[in-house]
């Protein structure tokens, strides 16, 4: 990413969109745009604007650009593990495993879930950024299970829109440390970049809006594993709000986790699957449900746990 680039908003764009107005500064397309605003990549008088602010002449607007030769190249190339468990003209279901980002970005040069397909031979929507094209919803690479992807220009903007309006169901599996009181509740809290570390996400006054419900499923000695409900999908959202209440995913040291429970476990990343999925079809509107088990790390992580207890 390039430091960020801070002006003042000139009077032609007075009342526009602040997606359209970062189109028309920018040269974006207003795909780049909203990702841009969704990433928190942008701030509008020093805070996080949702993509249907309206700007005014002279506000501050503060941008973190890729960086122009950045503009990413496909490496189309087998991933193993990635299987594909559900395909149609309109959209594929994958389950995702872990190492493996949903598409290319910068400072990424290991597996994605684009390349991998690609390789494989399936054919993606084209529309949305060059480098995320069928792309409507991602996992962090250190998290497993379930993604849907566009392949026709239609999915793309229905299930893009569905994700939006939140009318898709996404649940995930979590282990957290400890037990969180009260075993079923809901953390409200709103999430932007971390203020010291830009590669981290915290809850920061001001931030966008984020809901995340959870439910106690069993209990452990030394941690809980969670049914994870998303109103919300922001990045790294189900990481931060555990840790915000204290109650980190085992394995994830980036936010707290404990490492020598990590290390029993022998965990090398976050215990977080996405474990169900749920939205209507793009195309006849039916109602299409997967599901996914913990792939094996994490399995053998609860095993552990059990034989423990």
């Amino acid at each position: 990413m390039t430091a960020p680039r801070r002006l003042a908003l000139p009077e032609g764009l007075d009342g526009l969109r602040v997606d359209v107005a970062l189109s028309r500064l920018f040269g974006l397309s207003r795909t780049s745009a909203v990702d841009l605003l969704e990433t928190g990549a942008v701030l509008l008088d020093g805070h996080q604007p949702a993509k249907s602010e309206r700007v005014a002449t002279g506000s501050w607007l503060e941008v973190v650009l890729p960086e122009p030769e950045q503009a990413m190249d496909l490496a189309v190339e087998p991933v193993p593990g990635l299987r594909v468990i559900y395909d149609d003209e309109d959209l594929l279901v994958v389950v995702k495993p872990a190492g493996v980002a949903a598409h290319p970005s910068p400072g990424w040069s290991g597996p994605t879930v684009t390349g991998g397909l690609a390789a494989a031979g399936y054919r993606l929507s084209t529309s949305g950024a060059a480098e995320r094209q069928g792309v409507v919803h991602r996992l962090d690479v250190g998290t497993s299970g379930l993604m849907v992807l566009a392949r026709s220009e239609r999915a793309y903007t229905v299930l893009k829109d569905a994700f939006r309006s939140r009318t898709v169901d996404k649940r995930y599996s979590a282990l957290v440390q400890g037990h969180p009181d009260p075993s079923r509740g809901t953390i409200d809290a709103p999430i932007a970049r971390h203020p010291d570390h830009d590669y981290k996400w915290a809850v920061v006054a001001g931030g966008r809006p984020s809901v995340t419900h959870y439910e106690t499923v069993e209990a452990f000695p030394a941690a809980s594993l969670l049914d994870v409900r998303l109103e919300t999908g922001r990045t790294h959202q189900i990481r931060v709000h555990m840790a915000a209440v204290r109650h980190p995913c085992v394995g994830d040291l980036m936010y707290g986790a404990d490492p020598v429970l990590a290390s029993r476990l022998k965990l090398e990343r976050q215990w977080l699957h996405a474990s169900a999925l749920s939205f209507a079809h793009p195309a006849d509107g039916r109602r299409m449900e997967f599901r996914s088990e913990p792939e094996p790390d994490l399995s053998e992580a609860l095993d552990r746990l059990r034989g423990a207890g």
